[in-house]
């Protein structure tokens, strides 16, 4: 005999589901016309009444509150060690379809305390003892629409988060606050959803004020609450009551082509320009920070101008948010020449100002004039040859006269029969000097050692835009020149612009992996060093660094060790993924995140989060 023989399977026709009790008995039943348990016909009934299970009502007295209750049927427990950590909720079926992984819950204890607590796991589990992965039972299933939520279990794991509890502050008013999770809730406690934002800000450790981001979401979808407005705001620690602000411990905004990460950074650097933005410096003075963006798609300078499609209601929405927004007026795009080339600058209406590099900044950063790769004998007889040069030719000495300079064979000579430069080496010194972008240095315009006033502006943005150079080298020689003389005046006690020391300022990065890529060059490992030491010396000297890249895992791990705020849109590359090192959790959210959806991980600001971004641009953005 084989399964074709059941009619409830083969026959298609009216009296198959007349027949289907044939083989009720799979399901845990008696099959149609056996007697019952006992052995007995009972007057009266039929063969179905004998038969059947009676369904017993789900529904009990009273109005249902939460969304389910803890269980103890698989443990109850909280523990140092999260994979020690058992808390498991049963969910009721009228909530079921409301439940996503990521969704925040609070569980009371039986005082005033709470428990905040987050889904990790969902799972259908067997209500009864049934065995359904039978050949029967599938092709039952696949002749009915709807399945019965009462015969399964719906179990939701938890991870607990915090726990709240009020207190007086100092001025006697209520507040509540959150500490680690130190005893475990009550069997039978009753779940609800977190709703109310006070609530979640306190369990995630959100600040209240600070730097806009974004808004809370789960699974992409914003949480909501029963606030005006409902959504939760994401905010960056920005004073000096509640620890350092974050923009000096730095940021990194990770994020592959067209995740938004130029959206997301342009919206979180206006918030930086906004007017009430200020930072008290060590002689008294509260100050606006400056933000010079290098730009290497000539897009940033756009935030000078407004977005069109930023309209009256959107606008009002922002304002109760009091999130900043509009055209900075005060931006400047500070324009690097270079010989047979031209910068359009037809995509945005700020002033454009021109600077070129002097050969002069060399003598403190010889690794300028590095054309490529240079090992450390070599690097040290550059040193020499350009200490040589401007003692001969002074503070006013040109790439030209440099490379006439090389060319003497008295000079290579004498250095190589006095043992300070072996011959070999000066050739390869003058190989690479000789191989560098020959337009950049000292063209007809001011030198960037001259506009260190329009660089460095209270309150003002310049952009340094690179896309017109001609080639990539010439890109990095201009972006790593101007950084360059921004970290050393703010790190000097003895700058040469006390404009720029006195200045709080944001040093935003596009393309970051070009210029701070872990190489093992000399040139490379200086200004791998010179980042590294203006990352730790950020809070101390008001310099924060807001590096944009889409290849994090370039960026050399002394710098990337500093950046305490990670902001990461999708990214499909796995290295650059496992790069990040954000919890796994939300590393595997990563992939699948849709345009202007990220995760912040910044630890001493708040719990990891998701957050979706404004979908308008808070300035003009093409």
């Amino acid at each position: 005999m084989t399964l074709e023989d059941f009619s409830d399977v083969t026959d298609d026709t009216g009296g198959s589901e007349a027949q289907s009790d044939s083989v009720s008995s799979a399901d845990g039943g008696t099959a149609t016309g056996a007697p019952d348990g006992d052995g007995d016909d009972r007057e009266g009934g039929t063969d179905d009444n004998r038969n059947s299970f009676e369904r017993i009502a789900a529904d009990v007295e009273g109005d249902d509150t939460g969304m389910g209750a803890l269980s103890v049927s698989q443990g109850l427990r909280v523990a140092e060690d999260d994979e020690e950590t058992t808390l498991r909720a049963f969910i009721t079926t009228g909530n079921r379809e409301a439940v996503r992984i990521g969704k925040y819950l609070l569980v009371p204890y039986p005082d005033d305390e709470t428990l905040f607590c987050r889904i990790t796991g969902l799972e259908y589990a067997q209500e009864f003892n049934a065995d359904d992965a039978t050949e029967i039972h599938a092709r039952r299933m696949m002749r009915q629409s709807t399945f019965e939520e009462r015969d399964y279990k719906f179990m939701a794991d938890l991870e607990p988060v915090a726990v709240l509890y009020e207190e007086y502050d100092d001025e006697g008013e209520v507040e509540l606050n959150r500490r680690m999770t130190d005893r475990v809730p009550k069997p039978g406690a009753i779940l609800k959803q977190a709703t109310d934002s006070e609530q979640i800000k306190t369990g995630l450790n959100i600040p209240e004020d600070g730097v806009f981001l974004g808004h809370l979401s789960v699974g992409g979808e914003k949480v909501e609450t029963a606030a005006q407005p409902p959504t939760i705001d994401y905010r960056l620690t920005d004073d000096y009551e509640s620890g350092d602000p974050l923009v000096f411990r730095h940021t990194l905004v990770a994020g592959g082509t067209g995740s938004g990460k130029t959206h997301a950074s342009k919206n979180i650097l206006r918030q930086y320009l906004s007017d009430e933005r200020a930072y008290p410096m060590d002689d008294g003075r509260t100050v606006s920070p400056a933000v010079v963006q290098f730009d290497p798609q000539d897009e940033y300078a756009q935030m000078h101008d407004d977005n069109p499609e930023l309209d009256d209601g959107f606008a009002r929405k922002l304002e109760r948010e009091n999130v900043a927004y509009g055209g900075v007026d005060d931006t400047i795009a500070l324009v690097p020449t270079e010989d047979g080339t031209s910068y359009p600058g037809e995509g945005h209406r700020a002033e454009q100002i021109q600077f070129t590099v002097p050969f002069s900044m060399t003598k403190a950063r010889p690794w300028l004039v590095a054309g490529s790769s240079l090992n450390d004998n070599q690097y040290s007889g550059l040193q020499t040859l350009l200490n040589r040069f401007f003692r001969q030719y002074g503070e006013s000495g040109t790439y030209s006269q440099f490379k006439s300079f090389l060319d003497d064979p008295a000079l290579k000579e004498e250095l190589d029969e006095s043992g300070r430069v072996h011959e070999a080496t000066f050739d390869a010194i003058k190989r690479r000097v000789f191989g560098m972008p020959s337009g950049i240095f000292d063209q007809s315009a001011k030198p960037i050692t001259e506009l260190d006033h329009q660089l460095v502006r209270p309150g003002g943005l310049t952009v340094v835009p690179t896309y017109h150079l001609s080639s990539s080298r010439a890109k990095e020689l201009c972006v790593l020149a101007v950084s360059a003389y921004l970290i050393d005046n703010k790190l000097s006690n003895a700058p040469d612009s006390d404009r720029i020391k006195e200045t709080p300022m944001v040093l935003g990065m596009d393309e970051a992996h070009n210029f701070l890529a872990d190489a093992d060059t000399v040139q490379a490992r200086k200004v791998v060093q010179k980042f590294t030491e203006a990352a730790k010396q950020g809070r101390k000297e008001r310099l924060g660094l807001f590096l944009i890249t889409q290849d994090p895992q370039d960026i050399a791990d002394p710098v990337f060790k500093q950046l305490n705020t990670k902001l990461v849109l999708n990214l499909g590359d796995e290295d650059a993924i496992n790069s990040v090192n954000i919890p796994a959790n939300l590393q595997s959210k990563v992939p699948y995140m849709e345009k202007g959806q990220f995760v912040v991980y910044s630890p001493d600001n708040s719990e990891p989060v998701e957050l979706i971004g404004l979908p308008t641009c808070l300035t003009r953005h093409d």
